[in-house]
């Protein structure tokens, strides 16, 4: 397969794009850093393309696409799991955090959106993949930005796929737990079931040719968290205030 894969220089991206290259496919690697995408480049010289792009410089994402298109024609599978996390001290509320991370994290994959489905309506089976978090399952502490970004996403692609279904077109959100990655290495707080960047690489590439609605985990994690979810609201609230005086941080999912 044809795929293009976004925030491919460290972390999951790069642990994805690893098992995506030994699994034969051909794979287009974005990222700020590129560096990094060469050195994908060099291991793999026939399969790996590398377009480095700020994704949320809407110039440079057509200019990204455009080249893809040129190199491919099309697409059968886009990946957007480049984001960022920062959190809120309400104390001293900011709206640029939040301004900054829905950018990073809900505008840049619309942008993505808009230029690849193009190129994914040439693919006999096209799929259109979204990294999301588990963060959209129950609110935590400080995650504010983070998760408004997460939840929209989470809304925008569930959306795009009543609406690309009678295109053939599959989308699938991918809701991971804690992933050891540069970002959540910042994390200064216990993260249970926290699974290597390796680890939930395989676990996602396994079920990603069935063309699920869903792939979420640690089962167990995600469990935890929909019981959460589902308890009435003053207990909810009682559980966030507990994690909130345990915490100086919110996890990052």
């Amino acid at each position: 397969m044809k795929i293009w894969l976004s925030g491919a220089s460290s972390g999951l991206g790069q642990a994805l794009a690893l098992e995506l290259l030994r699994e034969g496919h051909q794979l287009a690697i974005s990222a700020r850093r590129q560096a990094p995408l060469q050195a994908l480049a060099a291991q793999y010289p026939k399969q790996v393309l590398v377009l480095p792009c700020d994704l949320t410089d809407a110039e440079a994402v057509a200019a990204m696409a455009h080249q893809l298109s040129r190199h491919w024609g099309e697409l059968d599978m886009a990946i957007l799991n480049a984001g960022t996390c920062e959190y809120v001290d309400t104390s001293h509320y900011q709206h640029s955090v939040l301004e900054r991370v829905i950018k990073a994290n809900l505008f840049s994959a619309s942008l993505c959106v808009q230029h690849l489905l193009p190129l994914l309506r040439h693919s006999a089976n096209p799929h259109l993949v979204a990294v999301g978090s588990s963060v959209t399952y129950f609110p935590l502490p400080r995650a504010e930005a983070y998760g408004a970004s997460k939840a929209a996403l989470r809304y925008l692609f569930e959306s795009l796929r009543v609406d690309l279904a009678s295109e053939n077109i599959a989308v699938t959100l991918v809701s991971p737990g804690f992933i050891d990655t540069p970002l959540t290495a910042q994390n200064d707080f216990p993260m249970p079931q926290q699974l290597s960047a390796e680890q939930a690489a395989s676990y996602i590439c396994r079920r990603l040719a069935k063309r699920p609605q869903e792939i979420n985990f640690p089962a167990l994690f995600i469990g935890v968290l929909k019981v959460l979810d589902c308890l009435p609201a003053p207990l909810r609230l009682a559980i966030g205030k507990h994690l909130s005086r345990n915490t100086t941080r919110s996890p990052q999912a």
